[in-house]
């Protein structure tokens, strides 16, 4: 494969950014097959956003000839005290997100961060020395990446997080790629690592998928990515991978999908980056008075069907809802065999069956 198609798969939607294009052709220039990382917190039951949209991006470096890698942060999701910071329910939660992983993105490669740090002395001279070329303010701004805020109450604890996942991307990977909400830590890294002798990364940001309630009235662009993204804490504006095909539709008909409104709209976000992305085509069903079944052959198509009010909130719903169903499905019945299925005993104080 030459270059210039690997940059297209490396670009493609969910793609909103790379930092920059000339590292990255120059990378690939180099070395036929650079190493890449997601790195995930194992913070309970995966959704839309966090397997589907993050898998769709691994799989296209995947496809492009990149050795991707899925990096289950256990003690970055101690020190964030997700899981209540229970050591025991953290790793048996990894192997949850490892199975899930491994299933959507086949060629991915799982690595623990307790197997990375395990005695690993260069990683822990590493952080101190990364550390010691950050002030404390903006360290304050990477904050973003652990889903907190300065006005918080944090603790010295978290401090390090930060830290962690510069170094992580360091020992990980030439390409570090996560959310929109990951740019700061990686524009950190870039700016530190040339100043300590080491290789700066390539940075690929994917956008966030929004969840199903309307949008919130925030100035800064990205706290509002943020604060509207899919999140597993709001459960019912949630997709979940094991979400049945009523729990979907019920979702749906309740999602913030005002007519005509493109702007924000969850359930279009969904057709754009996952029903778009998966499929060549997206049929609207719908009966003969309301103008009978069309099939949309692009994103753009179909946001500006919506957007002249040829094509009714409900319908589109419904018919997202039908694509989602079936592009889970075979996620949900792998989960269902007994083998898999114990995997989630590690949540049974979340409702799945929501």
């Amino acid at each position: 494969m030459d270059v210039e198609t690997k940059i297209e798969l490396v670009k493609k939607i969910p793609t909103e950014e790379d930092l920059t294009e000339e590292d990255l052709r120059e990378l690939f220039e180099t070395n036929e097959h650079p190493e890449h990382y997601q790195g995930f917190e194992i913070s309970g039951l995966l959704h839309l956003g966090t397997l589907i949209v993050s898998g769709i991006k691994i799989n296209d470096f995947a496809k492009a000839g990149i050795k991707v890698k899925v990096f289950l942060a256990d003690w970055h999701t101690f020190l964030n005290k997700k899981l209540g910071s229970d050591w025991e329910r953290i790793i048996k939660a990894s192997k949850y997100y490892e199975e899930a992983f491994k299933f959507f993105c086949p060629k991915v490669k799982v690595i623990l961060g307790s197997e990375l740090y395990l005695n690993n002395n260069e990683y822990w001279k590493d952080l101190v020395r990364f550390a010691s070329l950050v002030t404390l303010p903006r360290l304050m701004r990477t904050l973003t990446i652990m889903g907190r805020s300065e006005k918080e109450k944090l603790y010295a604890s978290q401090m390090i997080y930060s830290p962690m996942q510069a170094v992580d991307v360091k020992y990980l990977a030439q390409i570090a790629h996560g959310g929109s909400d990951q740019r700061k830590i990686h524009v950190l890294c870039r700016e530190i690592f040339p100043k300590l002798g080491w290789e700066k990364p390539i940075a690929v940001h994917h956008h966030l998928l929004a969840g199903l309630e309307k949008p919130p009235e925030v100035e800064s662009k990205l706290e509002r990515v943020v604060a509207a993204k899919m999140s597993k804490s709001k459960p019912w504006t949630c997709i979940f991978i094991h979400d049945t095909y009523e729990q979907i539709k019920e979702k749906l008909k309740k999602a913030w999908c005002p007519e005509g409104i493109v702007e924000g709209n969850p359930v279009l976000e969904i057709a754009k980056y996952i029903i778009f992305r998966l499929k060549e085509s997206f049929e609207i069903e719908r009966e003969e008075k309301y103008g009978g079944s069309l099939e949309v052959h692009s994103y753009e198509e179909l946001e500006d069907l919506y957007k002249a009010k040829q094509i009714h909130p409900l319908d589109l719903k419904e018919n997202v809802a039908r694509e989602l169903d079936e592009i889970l499905k075979p996620i949900r019945e792998h989960f269902e065999k007994p083998r898999y299925k114990k995997l989630l005993e590690v949540f049974k104080e979340v409702e799945i069956t929501r």
